[in-house]
């Protein structure tokens, strides 16, 4: 079995990448919108994201709607693979583990 992703095994940001992998390729979704999701603080949410913007995960675009700041962030296809990867990871651990069916209670 291989090794799991240290940057995306984060509780926070395995919330923002499973996120980001629900939306269609190419999609982004707003920063109050992401916050709203993860339950982050602005300071906590935008730390999870740098660390997955440096690490080439997602990307992040600022613009303005209005005179109004608005974020919105993608996933990236290295942050696609990078979770999928993840997941198989993930899964790999729980099947491994699973509890075997018990005869008995199948009787």
């Amino acid at each position: 079995m291989g090794r799991g992703d240290e940057i995306i095994h984060q509780q926070t940001r395995l919330q923002i990448m499973a996120t980001l992998n629900a939306l269609p390729n190419g999609q982004a979704i707003e920063f109050t919108r992401l916050k709203a999701i993860v339950q982050a603080t602005d300071g906590n949410l935008g730390a999870h994201i740098g660390t997955l913007e440096n690490a080439g995960y997602i990307g992040v675009k600022k613009d303005f709607v209005g005179k109004r700041p608005r974020t919105r962030i993608s996933l990236t296809r290295s942050g696609r693979n990078a979770f999928v990867r993840h997941v198989d990871f993930l899964r790999g651990i729980l099947d491994e583990h699973a509890a075997p069916d018990h005869p008995a209670e199948n009787a």
